[in-house]
């Protein structure tokens, strides 16, 4: 149908975009995955909206720029008025950092009032654990390994964002990073690909819902693809070296999930995988995810990434960048203003065909369907709402739940914890104590400086009128480098090494209390993107303050505050009782104090591996034995001489309150088919006073493969909660899908052959029994 360019402006501005599309004709589909029946109306509109546009506007909906100016007022730099010009002639598909409806408004109406199309933008903003109201970083939230509960912080935090006018976040991160030097393994799950698996499918259940076009949902994005939590030396951006069946049995699985799960966006890794820089990966992006997986969703490039392939050494230049990039499979272009600037001329010359172009713009224009723009662009900007939606008493109540879940604790001789709310006296110590702002933690969102609460604040709202409380700071974890309050994310961190005239207080204090409280660890900006460390111990001056005041008095808990595992070799061997509490948000202190007091009995398990020493480095419970499997006492092992081989505390490790005992593991049958089933059972009983919550985790081993095997691999889990002396039989199905792997015949198979099956509190649980699979 051909359509004057007259004709084509009445039309669009008198008709919403939803309705042209019916009524016009479909270009062909030169996608490489079919629509479903039930998206074919979607797919219709998505054609014929195709159909309309011009070269200028196809490439412009694969351009997503950051705003944080003000797009009303005068622009303050050369690059803004760029923007704004892009804006009006619709050559802008996306915008991220722009934020509140306000804001959201004025810049849509930009493009409403002046572009010809008038395609809506898509806003876009890092919500990672939280909007306004702050949970605990993902790493925390996944030791409360309770799916339902991170379903319903992502849930919240979606209703927050759209509230606020954004339609889009960039998580949840599934990379599975096992390395606790790089500083963004506080943004994921952990080391285990099985658990990221599980919790990113809960993460983008909560963003999404079960419909896109909902108000109180938005789009989620599965990042990073792929292998970015491998890079070497735990640095960040670093070349991930790994082989093909690496990379399919642990950093591709939670991807596959996410993809099944229908997530709407992936983003690509910044690293190379074997000299093959992410972004222009055409094996990973366009081969496997949008071939052989059937993903219809949009990819979008990290921050800068295409453009950042010429300091790889993979691209000459920003137009060699963006030829690779697109025919690789990268959609939209964040941030790097290759696409813009050179997609046309690539057209002409045929370097970049019309069919990958056209599939890169549907993906936009898809997703902008499936959120409702075209019906009203402006329907997440409701003031009012948002005034109703963001930072409720709802919201945070909610917060504390999580944060309370997500505390694990790793020691506690003597029954230290919990303590009475009679207690005479508690000293609370330390550069972390009544620090409003660090837990928060990374990537904070919306959340307001110095807005959590703090752990002092936490323990004088728990305790009586007749407890004493001491407080002293001790020391200064960092020298200030920026005003407070001010974006400290770019800015590199001083720590206090010479000031420790505030320890002698800090001791006073300690000697006066029945107990200490010693809030140590890291604070908000030493994990998080570019925070990659060669120490994971106590930064600054916290070990000096550490044993002075240990010394002062024995009866000392850590309340750990971090955002990666830590090396508390030192710590565990001195004192009674470690809390970790990670940086939890915007209930901090209120949900470490239901936790010390007894308000809650802590049920978090870990889900990464915490080293003895950081030459452990990367450490991960599903290691392979080797041809020398460890022994403590022969020369010539796997192992080391001066630290033992595992971990301190192991993946899945946490305790309670109470205590559980395990017994009478048993299976239904001994022999299963290679596609059949069998069910494994286990009893287990709380042996203590009190009631508690206990996380039963299944771990099989494929003894003899076509590959070496892992020497034990997660492959289910269940919460229960137990009343004092009460027994459960939980019972976990075992199918094929928990058996295969990708194997020698680079395929997903199950393999017949012995295996191992072992069930416990923890990946370092006795109590085993086996079975075999059968032609």
């Amino acid at each position: 149908m051909k359509i004057s360019t007259s004709i084509l402006y009445t039309t669009v501005v008198g008709l919403k975009l939803s309705l042209i599309a019916l009524l016009l004709s479909s270009s062909s589909d030169t996608r490489s995955v079919k629509p479903s029946p039930s998206n074919n109306s979607i797919e219709q509109k998505v054609d014929s909206v195709l159909a309309l546009m011009r070269l200028n506007e196809k490439i412009g909906q694969l351009v997503q720029y950051s705003g944080g100016w003000d797009a009303t007022g005068p622009t303050s730099s050369q690059g803004d008025q760029h923007k704004l010009e892009k804006l009006k002639r619709g050559e802008v598909g996306s915008m991220l950092n722009v934020t509140t409806v306000a804001s959201i408004r004025e810049t849509q109406k930009i493009i409403m009032d002046n572009s010809r199309l008038k395609i809506p933008l898509i806003f876009a903003y890092d919500v990672i654990h939280g909007y306004k109201t702050i949970f605990p970083i993902p790493l925390g939230e996944s030791a409360s390994w309770d799916l339902e509960l991170m379903q319903k912080s992502a849930q919240i935090s979606a209703r927050e964002s759209a509230a606020s006018g954004l339609h889009w976040t960039f998580a949840p991160m599934i990379d599975v990073s096992r390395d606790a030097r790089w500083g963004r393994v506080m943004e994921g799950a952990g080391e285990d690909p099985f658990l990221n698996s599980k919790i990113g499918v809960a993460r983008i259940k909560g963003f999404q819902g079960d419909d896109l076009s909902s108000e109180f949902t938005i789009a989620a994005c599965a990042k990073h693809f792929a292998g970015y939590g491998f890079g070497e030396a735990g640095r960040d951006y670093n070349t991930v070296n790994i082989g093909v069946h690496e990379l399919h049995n642990t950093i591709l699985p939670p991807f596959k999930a996410a993809a099944e799960a229908g997530v709407a966006t992936f983003m690509n890794a910044f690293n190379d995988i074997d000299g093959i820089p992410a972004t222009g990966h055409k094996e990973l992006q366009r081969d496997l995810l949008k071939g052989e997986w059937q993903w219809n969703g949009l990819m979008v490039s990290d921050w800068g990434s295409i453009g950042e392939m010429i300091a790889h050494g993979y691209a000459t230049d920003k137009k060699h960048a963006a030829e690779i990039a697109l025919n690789a499979g990268s959609d939209m272009d964040m941030e790097s203003y290759a696409y813009e600037a050179h997609l046309g001329t690539l057209l002409k010359e045929n370097k970049i065909s019309v069919d990958h172009l056209d599939d890169a713009v549907r993906r936009v224009l898809r997703l902008k369907f499936e959120l409702g723009l075209f019906d009203d662009p402006y329907k997440y900007c409701d003031e009012e709402r948002e005034k109703k939606e963001v930072y409720t008493p709802e919201n945070l109540a909610f917060a504390r739940e999580v944060a309370k879940k997500s505390i694990v604790l790793l020691k506690n001789d003597n029954k230290i914890l919990p303590l009475s709310k009679d207690i005479k006296s508690i000293a609370v110590i330390g550069p972390l104590a009544n620090d409003k702002d660090s837990p928060l933690g990374n990537w904070r969102g919306k959340g307001d400086y110095n807005s959590a609460v703090s752990l002092l604040e936490g323990v004088k709202g728990m305790v009586g009128k007749n407890t004493k409380i001491y407080y002293e700071k001790g020391i200064d974890l960092t020298i200030p480098t920026v005003e407070p309050g001010s974006n400290q994310f770019l800015h590199p961190l001083k720590f206090n090494t010479t000031d420790a005239s505030g320890i002698s207080a800090a001791v006073a204090a300690a000697k006066k209390a029945d107990v200490v409280l010693l809030a140590i660890g890291e604070n908000a900006y030493q994990t998080g993107e570019g925070r990659s460390q060669v120490n994971i111990g106590f930064a600054g001056l916290q070990n000096e303050l550490l044993e002075a005041v240990y010394k002062a008095n024995k009866n000392v808990v850590i309340v750990l505050m971090n955002g990666r595992p830590m090396d508390l070799s030192r710590a565990s061997e001195i004192v009674p009782s470690i809390l970790e509490c990670w940086h939890l948000g915007s209930e901090s202190g209120n949900a470490i104090a239901d936790v010390l007091f007894g308000d809650y009995n802590p049920s978090g398990k870990l889900p990464v591996s915490f080293p003895y020493h950081v030459g452990q480095e990367p450490l991960y419970y599903n290691q392979k034995n080797t041809g020398r499997p460890y022994s403590p006492n022969h020369v010539t092992f796997s192992g080391y001489r001066d630290a033992p081989k595992g971990a301190l505390y192991p993946f899945g490790f946490g305790l309670s309150y109470t205590t559980f005992e395990y017994s009478d593991i048993r299976l239904d049958q001994t022999e299963m088919a290679v596609n059949g089933d069998l069910k494994v059972s286990v009893d287990v009983k709380n042996t203590g006073d009190v009631e508690g919550e206990e996380v039963v985790q299944l771990y099989i081993r494929d003894m003899v493969g076509s590959l070496v095997r892992p020497i034990k691999e997660l492959k289910g889990f269940e919460k229960i909660n137990l009343k004092a002396g009460a027994s459960q039989t939980v019972i976990f199905t075992i199918n094929a899908e928990l058996l295969q792997f990708y194997t020698a015949n680079n395929t997903w198979e199950v393999e017949p052959g012995a295996f191992t099956v072992w069930i416990g509190g923890d990946s370092n649980t006795k109590l085993k029994t086996g079975f075999s699979v059968v032609e």
